[in-house]
């Protein structure tokens, strides 16, 4: 059963009601309820569709962070594609219990759910993942000073990915010295990015 910390946070992201799609790997297909009563906003198909192409030589195996979890549709969708792991981190407590709910109908023991505050999280004793997926609600202001919170301690791995999505019309924050964005691409009112180590700080695979 997946577990479920208790900490205070940040409203999840605004977007449609229903339900969102995995769309590869072992759960490809499975449809999944979005959480009552609480304003999500799942990363597009789309979107997810070339995250997870350029994501495809590092997925497996990998040890995964979702900031803002909200939906769950990037942390479900790593562990679809073989992620051995996902932290889930959301402050909403009906974002933490719809996909508690979720971890158990996939029978799914690799999830662990943290209903918390993102920068609050990142204030605590840092563990190094491979990929982090950093997401936060639209025009909350809250990409450049997470991506720096990351960033000061030590929660990368050292070839590790991460992922930005933003909105329109904004720039993305630039790189920390030694990283690069590795790709960019746009798709409606949604521009992201991933972010990876330049050549030669860190294996490139």
């Amino acid at each position: 059963m997946a577990r479920v910390g208790k900490r205070a946070g940040r409203p999840a992201k605004s977007g449609p009601e229903g339900r969102f799609r995995i769309i590869g790997g072992a759960w490809r297909g499975r449809r999944l309820a979005l959480p009552a009563g609480a304003e999500v906003r799942p990363t597009p198909n789309r979107v997810r569709e070339t995250l997870f192409n350029w994501l495809a030589p590092v997925i497996a195996g990998a040890r995964c962070l979702d900031l803002f979890a909200g939906s769950g549709a990037l942390g479900l969708e790593a562990l679809s594609r073989g992620a051995a792991s996902v932290v889930f981190v959301d402050r909403s407590p009906a974002v933490a219990r719809t996909l508690a709910g979720h971890l158990e109908t996939l029978r799914c023991q690799q999830g662990d759910i943290e209903c918390a505050d993102a920068l609050r999280y990142l204030a605590r004793s840092p563990t190094a993942f491979d990929v982090v997926f950093l997401d936060p609600p639209y025009r909350g202001g809250l990409l450049a000073p997470t991506l720096a919170r990351l960033f000061e301690g030590a929660w990368l791995a050292p070839a590790a990915s991460v992922y930005l999505e933003h909105e329109r019309g904004i720039e993305p924050p630039p790189a920390p010295p030694g990283w690069h964005l590795f790709r960019s691409a746009a798709a409606g009112q949604v521009r992201y990015h991933l972010l990876r180590p330049d050549p030669g700080t860190a294996e490139d695979t």
